[in-house]
Formats: C-alpha cells, sequence, structure tokens
C-alpha cells in the first residue's frame, strides 16, 4: 500500500507530466511590488487542507487545456473549467503593475495577449462569475509582422511573464483580474482558436471613482471574429484583436523581463484600506532571507475591518 503522503506528489508529477506531452500552460502566480503571490494548480485540490491562494481554481484542468470557440458562450469561459472564487485576494494601487507568471508556454503558440478587470461589488471569494462584467484595460496582438512576433512569443521571452498596469482612475474595491492568450496555431480551422483564461482576485485602493461598463466574459467573442478564425498560415497581413474595446483609462505598460522576488505572501479577504492591508502582508526586501518569508493571512475573527497577517514558521 502506498503511503497516503506521497499521493500530492505524485499527482503533482503526473500533472506535470501531462502539461509536457500537451504543451500548454497555466497562469500560476502574480507578483506585485517584488511580493509573490501563489495562484492555482490542479495539484492543490488533493492537499488537506488547500492552500488559500488569490488564483481563481480550477481543478478540471487537469492537462492543461483550453476553452475552444464553440464553450466561448459557457460559464467555462469566464475563468477556465469550472472556476471558482480565489480565497484571498491581492493589494495593489491603481497605476500599479502586476506580473503574471505562466508556465512554460510554447513559443510556436502565437496569439493575442488580453486582460480585463471587473469589479465584484462585494467580496470576490463570494462572487457569481456569471454576473461579473469584465472591461478590457490591456490587449497586444501581432506585435512585429518582418519576424512574426506575436504577444504570447513576447510573454515567453520574457520568462513566462507578462505585465498589466492597473488604471488609476478607477474606484477603489474588490476586482477579479482576467488574463488570457489565445492561441492561434491552429485557428485556420473551425473551432481551432484555443482560450486560456486565468484569473485572480485583487484588493484595489484608488484614488479614482470611475466604474466601467463592462460585458460577461461570455460574450467577449463569436467563433467567426476575425481574430479568432484566423490563418497563421496563410501569409496574412493583418490581424484584429478581438473582444470589446480597450478601456479609455487603460495604461501602457513596457513588456520587460521580470525583477527579482523580495517577499511571498498569502493575501487578504477583501479590499479594506489598502495602505493598511499592504503594510500587513508586505515584508520590506531588507528582512527577506535567501528564501523568502511567506506571509499567511490570519483567521477572520482576528480582525473584521483589516485582516492580519503573520510569518509563516
Amino acid at each position: 500500500m502506498m503511503p497516503s503522503s506521497l499521493l500530492p506528489s505524485i499527482i503533482l508529477s503526473a500533472l506535470l507530466s501531462a502539461a509536457g506531452v500537451q504543451g500548454h500552460g497555466i497562469a500560476s502566480a502574480i507578483v506585485i511590488d517584488s511580493t509573490f503571490y501563489d495562484g492555482y494548480n490542479p495539484s492543490y485540490q488533493w492537499k488537506s487542507p488547500p492552500p488559500t491562494v488569490v488564483g481563481w481554481s480550477v481543478p478540471d484542468d487537469l492537462q492543461n487545456t483550453f476553452i475552444s470557440p464553440d464553450k466561448f458562450s459557457t460559464p467555462d469561459m469566464v475563468c477556465h473549467l469550472g472556476a471558482k472564487p480565489a480565497g484571498a485576494a491581492a493589494p495593489v494601487k491603481g497605476g500599479d503593475i502586476i506580473e503574471v507568471q505562466w508556465t512554460p508556454w510554447p513559443l510556436s503558440h502565437k496569439g493575442p495577449v488580453l486582460d480585463y478587470l471587473a469589479n465584484c461589488n462585494g467580496p470576490c471569494e463570494t462572487a457569481d462569475k456569471t454576473k461579473l462584467n469584465f472591461f478590457k484595460i490591456g490587449e497586444a496582438g501581432w506585435i512585429d509582422k518582418a519576424s512574426d512576433l506575436w504577444a504570447a512569443n513576447v510573454l515567453t521571452n520574457n520568462n513566462n511573464s507578462w505585465l498589466i498596469r492597473i488604471p488609476e482612475d478607477i474606484a477603489p474595491g474588490n476586482y477579479v483580474l482576467r488574463h488570457e492568450i489565445i492561441a492561434l496555431h491552429a485557428a485556420g480551422n473551425a473551432n481551432g482558436a484555443q482560450a486560456y483564461p486565468f484569473c485572480f482576485n485583487l484588493a484595489i485602493d484608488s484614488k479614482g471613482t470611475a466604474n466601467p461598463a463592462g460585458i460577461p466574459a461570455t460574450q467577449f467573442y463569436k467563433a467567426n471574429d476575425p481574430g479568432i478564425k484566423f490563418d497563421l498560415f496563410s501569409h496574412p497581413t493583418a490581424y484584429v484583436i478581438p473582444g470589446p474595446a480597450l478601456y479609455s483609462g487603460a495604461l501602457p505598460v513596457s513588456q520587460t523581463k521580470p525583477g527579482p522576488i523580495t517577499a511571498t505572501a498569502t493575501g487578504v479577504y477583501a479590499f479594506t484600506a489598502a495602505a493598511q492591508v499592504k503594510a500587513a502582508v508586505t515584508t520590506p526586501a531588507a528582512a527577506v532571507s535567501a528564501a523568502p518569508t511567506t506571509l499567511v493571512v490570519a483567521a477572520r475573527a482576528a480582525s473584521p475591518a483589516v485582516p492580519q497577517a503573520t510569518p509563516a514558521l
């Protein structure tokens, strides 16, 4: 009989092996102000208890698969297969840059990278994904035609990471960040495009007041949109990025290789006052040794106003 303690490790190895066979990736974590926040890995469903993370859980995504155009109108299009809200949120300020980290993304999977926000109008930990209305805060497609460089290639070249800037003018609150690659290597065929959406909870502090209108993710794209039904290999001369128009308050960001990580954190439960929240979860770089300090969210009862964080043992 195999010891039960070994099962999660064996399952994780099997998942990583499957990922290598499929050749796809997952958005596995985010970094804000050099602080690392873990996302979700399907192997977490076999951990007891499962870790509290800021990434929405996708336990059905065991083979790092995708959402095909015939499923674009289903709830799986919101945050991936069977996605459920994350148990914590990463604190961030308007104007801050978020780095999204991926597992290795193949260069052959060319396509656009798109980013959206949706206000949960309450704690995102209990949000109904079918009622979230997203507005687009970032998009990049065919960047250089001469070298056939796509946004997804830039992500791969930058250590499988992508940078997103939070708009400065939006109202503070709890938001879901929806980050997505659409792979086009088979998009010349009917139902061939591959969408890889992943979500993270954010507690955004901002001096802004804007509440941009959005639409459900299930209404973003149609199977025959020119940016979805697209043949990479027919010598195209242009590409139309799919989805709704970019939000007028969206801020540009230069895609560069990420800097060092100096701390890790679990997150907070919901937006309160970001100055206090960030103090609760961030460890100064000087206090971080070779192995970053991990901070965890204390029990809800500790402080209903501002969730506390305590160093992990």
